[in-house]
């Protein structure tokens, strides 16, 4: 045999094999012990009459069905005494055939969508899974497994897999992508909502804290603006007015909602955002803008290191049992226990998801699995396959043997019987 085909042959537990094979050699003793105890009993009753006359013809029978048997289970396997009698060693000669019917067999009784959707719907899977998870050493063991698996697959992101990432997929994605309509609606919802109020507040307080705090570094600023021919004593009491009035001018505007100024970027912010979506000129410079900007190399290292900082706090926190990753994933799965127990409509719900993707994955790959078992078969070589079927169930194929003896008797009784009682 080739070192293909032994490396296609069917692989067994040795120590399996060894009992299998002890059980089968000892019902072939017990099924040829019957026949030579009905041939030695034969033997002895040949010449007898009356009583021994029946006994005679029942050992007879039995020696019959015994022979006629073992030839029928033998037949199975290879050739009765080595003799190529024709329809003999059938599996060894038509293996591939036992092997398109036996994929046939299981695609058509087993593989079918009712059967599928009732064995998953007995399984029961939401239930069982909710009175698992229910356990709290099972919940926690999910946690501890995720939060490994997934600390594992974050370390074995390297920032040459993000910078592929970003330059193969998202920036070449970015370009093509026009980003005017995009920041044009999205300014536009955002002033619908009312939510660059909360923006502008933050910044205006924050300016107005920076200015109380820097007045020397605003009298600088405004310092190297001054005429130089101007008294040293009239520029600082013109930049301090200005600092002044630049406090008060922001801290109006912070306190104030219906400020001017306020109402005026407003009306800037609702035209820009029209002309992002609507105006050339506008959408034309975005779009040169965002090309410049994809076009800098930081773009990259940037996008690197929030990676690198969003992994190690992520990392960091799924290893604390204490993190706040973990103890919000315990909360969910917890929860989520809980209503798989207390809500039968989510059971249905899940239970009717996990048939539909069983009855999905059975029609769309069950002739793929089924066609393994053909494949297979087909690469077994034919006297190693009748080997190991014969290993597993010629046990069971001896009580033919047996049977065949024993109700060989009866019948040869049963024939001697109306042979003596009928004229």
């Amino acid at each position: 045999m080739s070192t293909q085909t032994a490396a296609a042959a069917p692989r067994t537990d040795t120590t399996q094999d060894d009992v299998r094979r002890r059980g089968l050699r000892r019902m072939r003793s017990v099924a040829l012990g019957l026949l030579v105890l009905a041939a030695v009993v034969y033997a002895l009753t040949r010449e007898a009459d009356g009583f021994w006359g029946f006994v005679n013809a029942g050992a007879e029978a039995s020696m019959v069905g015994a022979i006629a048997d073992w030839f029928a289970v033998t037949a199975l396997f290879r050739h009765p005494l080595g003799l190529p009698i024709p329809h003999t060693a059938l599996i060894p000669r038509r293996k591939d055939d036992l092997g398109r019917g036996l994929q046939e067999f299981v695609g058509e009784n087993f593989l079918q969508e009712d059967v599928v959707r009732e064995r998953v719907g007995a399984a029961q899977v939401a239930a069982r899974v909710g009175a698992w998870l229910s356990q709290p050493e099972h919940s926690r063991r999910v946690v501890d497994e995720t939060a490994e698996v997934v600390a594992t697959a974050l370390g074995k992101v390297s920032d040459e897999h993000v910078r592929s990432l970003v330059e193969d997929a998202l920036v070449p994605r970015f370009r093509e992508e026009p980003i005017s309509p995009l920041l044009g609606n999205l300014l536009s919802e955002a002033m619908r909502d009312d939510l660059h109020h909360g923006v502008i507040d933050l910044v205006l307080d924050e300016l107005h804290g920076w200015l109380v705090d820097n007045p020397d570094t605003v009298a600088d600023v405004l310092g190297e603006r001054a005429p130089w021919w101007a008294p040293q004593s009239v520029n600082e009491r013109v930049t301090s007015r200005i600092h002044l009035e630049l406090v008060r001018w922001v801290a109006d505007i912070r306190d104030d909602p219906r400020h001017r100024a306020r109402a005026a970027l407003d009306s800037m912010l609702r035209q820009l955002a029209h002309d992002l979506c609507e105006d050339p000129a506008t959408r034309e410079r975005t779009e040169a803008l965002k090309h410049r900007l994809l076009d800098q190399p930081q773009v990259i290292a940037t996008a690197i290191a929030l990676w690198d900082a969003l992994r190690r706090a992520l990392t960091d926190s799924l290893a604390d049992p204490r993190g706040a990753v973990r103890t919000r994933l315990q909360t969910e799965v917890d929860r989520f226990a809980h209503r798989l127990v207390t809500e039968p409509g989510l059971r249905e719900s899940l239970d009717s998801a996990a048939a539909d993707a069983a009855v999905f994955v059975v029609e769309r790959y069950g002739d793929e699995v089924t066609t393994v078992i053909t494949h297979t078969i087909e690469r077994w070589d034919g006297r190693e396959a009748a080997e190991r079927i014969e290993l597993h169930v010629g046990r069971d194929l001896q009580f033919i043997r047996i049977n065949g003896t024993i109700v060989g008797g009866l019948v040869g009784v049963l024939i001697h019987t109306l042979d003596v009682l009928l004229p």
